[in-house]
């Protein structure tokens, strides 16, 4: 039985029917080494045992040794080689084997085929299977679609029913319920502290957000209450239902902090009775004023903190807040008002007005302080206790990052605390007169303010503050403007302010700064005497800018320093002039030039301009502008317009004259022609013959002649030996010295003097020289060498005026 009847049917090729050619082995034969190790892998692969008692191919055989027939033993060939003969039975063998390996090609061709059909059929598989993998994700996706869909619309559907559940259930909650178009108001079941009521408020307020934008709003509503019909929508009546629940439940919320504030507040004024006897100043913080209040602060601030948090969702939480904030600073002010008033008047009868402010201040910064940081425990945010080594550090940063505190109402409230201190001092300042009591308040209050601003808790007393430093300034003002205008713009001097130089000599001398023993006392006596020998004009002057520098503001201290320079400078100018007719001319310029440095000198430190613009009405041409106006018979008077008949009166009538006012300039001007009156005449008083003949010959038209008729040998030594003569008499420098301490000025003003004699000399020498000759008018040569002689000595004790300045 051959292998061919054993092997299973196989499935026919799809060309199966079809005619095949043959085709030789050879043409498709492997030749590449690689392709023989193909074929013969798959021949170990797919060939079975041979038949027949031959022997056995091993394992790994090829392919080539597989589909080849089976080789003949060399003995036989080799026998048939000799013999040339074949039997039989060798022949059967060979043909046996020749059809087994065709049979097996045959076998080995049909698997192939059936494999390639196989993997066909795979991969028609796989397509058929990605295909539906894909049908299949569709049709999940839009399952999951139409899952959302519906679980969107169920939830559509479910919410209303939810607010209407919610509305029905709530109402016998906070104590409401609902007959037809009324509503009957009753004992609420839930309480504020309850752990459910915040979660309350929220169904509450989602009910009436949705019942809201569903209905139509407010205005529908109250339309529909208007007309007196009962409610047709549903949506409508239950918006009704939710307000009503929304106010029952705040309403709970206000019983529980704005009732629970007022009634602590008449429980306080009661027990303190606080009507009749104010809290002392000192007991105030441990008193039940600030005790009780902090005892219901911690259940205040949490039911606040709901409320805040709902603000912004329905202004019906901003109301109650409101309420609150005004409630809790209404009661507030009634606790302390009273209390505030009677201390500052304590301080204004016990410690005078400058001490009272000082000590006003501090307790309305402590106060300021205090009361912040009560009203941060009802109203502030939500924050950690701190930890007690830590717990200044961070309420100064809870304060700066919490500005719950600015509240309106809660500033406004410290403001009127504060306006006691404004009260209390503005009806002391009102009728004080001392200009030193004054500035010292005002330095207090700067003080005390800019302590007061550094925190951002007591910006309302820094306020307070600054309201009473502006009345302070203002009476500073004008108690200055008062005293510069009575004592220098108005002032009347008596012989006695302007007894010079006597007034001078009565001072006494400052003691020497070598001596063992320093008398300070005699040197303030001095400084003393020095001050009151200044003209009172000038001493006011330079007190009260001293007093008012650093008080007012530097615009209105530079118009007053203006304006009082002045008229200092014009009173000093009437007094030198009083003085020259009564004491001489040298007297008269001494003093003014002494007053005139005095005042530059001491208004140096305060670095100011003294300049200024003046503007005035000039109504010169104003006659002539009417006359046009009365003359113009086509007047327009109501035109709108700039023809207007009374707007051009106005323009062509009224002129605006500037001017400007340097009172520094001026003020260096009058020194600088003082000096120059002093410089001339004390020249005139040393050398009055020799100036005043140089001014003849210089004024005379023939000079020649001049000359030769005054200038004759005696007259002119018996002239130069009286120059020399008052030179060294002259009191000059005696009073200078006395009008002047520095020695350094002194010398800066007799130096001119100096140099002036020393020109005047010259100028003689010169004419002298030109005019006067030997035999003419008395001259000798012995009478031009003494004339020499004495010309010198004339400049060298000129000379010596500058040197040899008194001490």
């Amino acid at each position: 039985m051959t292998s061919s009847a054993t092997l299973s049917p196989l499935p026919r090729s799809p060309t199966a029917g079809r005619s095949v050619p043959s085709v030789s082995y050879e043409t498709y034969a492997p030749r590449s080494t690689a392709q023989v190790a193909r074929l013969s892998h798959l021949a170990a692969l797919t060939a079975g045992p041979l038949s027949g008692t031959g022997p056995t191919e091993p394992v790994g055989a090829t392919l080539a040794h597989a589909l080849a027939p089976p080789a003949l033993k060399t003995e036989s060939w080799s026998s048939l080689g000799d013999d040339d003969a074949t039997t039989m039975p060798q022949a059967e063998c060979v043909s046996d084997h020749l059809a087994h390996s065709l049979k097996h090609a045959t076998a080995l061709r049909y698997a192939l085929r059936a494999s390639l059909n196989i993997a066909e059929d795979l991969s028609n598989r796989h397509a058929d299977l990605i295909r539906h993998s894909s049908e299949l994700s569709a049709a999940a996706d839009r399952l999951q679609e139409e899952e959302e869909l519906l679980t969107r619309h169920a939830m559509e559907i479910g919410t209303p029913l939810k607010h209407y559940d919610a509305v029905d259930r709530i109402g016998v909650l906070v104590g409401v319920l609902f007959r037809g178009t009324s509503t009957v108001h009753g004992l609420a079941k839930i309480k504020v502290d309850d752990d459910e009521f915040p979660a309350l408020l929220d169904e509450i307020d989602q009910a009436v957000g949705y019942f809201e934008h569903e209905s139509g709003g407010r205005g529908v509503l109250q339309a529909a209450l208007q007309s007196k019909k009962p409610l047709q929508s549903g949506n409508v009546e239950y918006f009704r239902r939710a307000l009503a629940l929304q106010e029952a439940a705040l309403s709970l919320l206000r019983e529980a902090v704005a009732d629970r504030i007022a009634t602590t507040c008449q429980q306080i004024v009661s027990v303190l009775d606080l009507g009749r006897k104010p809290v002392k100043a000192d007991q105030l913080e441990a008193s039940l004023i600030y005790t009780r209040f902090h005892g219901i602060s911690s259940r205040s601030h949490r039911l606040l903190a709901l409320v805040k948090a709902r603000v912004h969702q329905h202004e019906a939480y901003a109301e109650l807040l409101q309420t609150c904030r005004q409630t809790y600073c209404v009661h507030r002010e009634k606790l302390l008002a009273k209390t505030v008033r009677a201390h500052m008047e304590k301080l204004q009868q016990e410690h005078g007005p400058v001490g009272m402010t000082r000590l006003a201040s501090v307790f309305l910064i402590r106060l300021c302080t205090v009361e912040t940081s009560l009203y941060l425990d009802f109203f502030g945010a939500d924050t950690t206790k701190p930890p007690p080594h830590d717990k200044a550090a961070t309420q100064k940063k809870t304060l700066a990052d919490d500005t719950t505190y600015q509240d309106a109402a809660f500033q406004s409230y410290l403001t009127s605390l504060c306006s006691a201190l404004h009260r209390t001092i503005r009806r002391g300042l009102v009728t004080m007169l001392d200009l030193d009591t004054l500035c010292q308040i005002v330095s207090v209050l700067r003080e005390e303010r800019s302590m007061a601003t550094s925190s951002p808790t007591t910006l309302a007393a820094a306020r307070a503050i600054s309201s009473v430093i502006q009345d302070a300034q203002e009476r500073v003002i004008f108690c200055a403007n008062t005293t510069l205008t009575k004592h220098v713009a108005r002032f009347k001097a008596t012989p006695k302010d302007l007894d010079y130089p006597d007034k001078l000599q009565k001072s006494t001398p400052l003691p020497e700064s070598d001596s063992t023993v320093y008398d300070e006392n005699a040197a303030e006596r001095h400084l003393e005497q020095v001050y009151e020998s200044w003209f009172p004009p000038m001493r006011v002057v330079l007190r009260v800018l001293s007093k008012i520098f650093r008080v007012v503001e530097p615009a209105v201290f530079e118009d007053m320093a203006l304006t009082a320079v002045q008229a200092c400078t014009r009173s000093l100018k009437d007094g030198a002039t009083y003085i020259r007719a009564r004491k001489g001319t040298l007297h008269g310029d001494l003093f003014l030039v002494k007053h005139l440095l005095i005042l530059r000198e001491q208004l140096s430190p305060f670095d100011m301009e003294l300049r200024s613009v003046e503007r005035q009405l000039d109504f010169s041409d104003a006659g002539k502008a009417v006359a046009r106006f009365l003359a113009n018979r086509n007047r327009r008077l109501f035109s709108m317009s700039t023809e207007n008949a009374l707007v051009t009166l106005l323009r062509e009538g009224v002129s605006i004259q500037e001017s400007s006012v340097d009172s520094k300039r001026d003020l260096e001007d009058a020194l600088r022609s003082a000096c120059n009156d002093f410089i001339a005449h004390a020249a005139q008083t040393m050398a009055a013959d020799l100036l005043q003949l140089l001014e003849t010959f210089q004024t005379s038209e023939n000079v020649s002649m001049t000359v030769q008729s005054y200038l004759q040998a005696d007259a002119t030594c018996d002239l130069l030996e009286r120059t020399v003569s008052g030179i060294e008499s002259s009191p000059v420098r005696d009073d200078l010295a006395l009008y002047l301490d520095n020695v350094a000025t002194q010398s800066i003003l007799l130096k001119p003097v100096s140099r002036k004699i020393t020109r005047a000399t010259e100028d003689l020498r010169k004419l002298v020289a030109k005019h006067c000759q030997e035999g003419i008018n008395g001259w000798t040569l012995d009478g031009l060498d003494k004339v020499s002689e004495l010309l010198d000595k004339v400049e060298a004790t000129t000379k010596q005026i500058g040197k040899h300045a008194p001490k």
